[in-house]
């Protein structure tokens, strides 16, 4: 399940929420700390991990 990132535009607070794929398109995550539904999702690095060696 991935992780993703987001940054609270009310007070600033970072946070990390994991969430399915399907559910990540429709998810409005609040911040922890202050409670805003004014979230923004940031951009994270990831790494694809295959089965096959190249």
């Amino acid at each position: 399940m991935p992780t993703y990132q987001y940054r609270c535009e009310a007070c600033g607070e970072m946070f990390e929420r994991a969430q399915h794929l399907a559910e990540h398109e429709t998810a409005h995550p609040q911040c922890p700390k202050c409670g805003s539904e004014k979230v923004q999702h940031l951009p994270t690095q990831f790494m694809a991990k295959t089965s096959k060696k190249s």
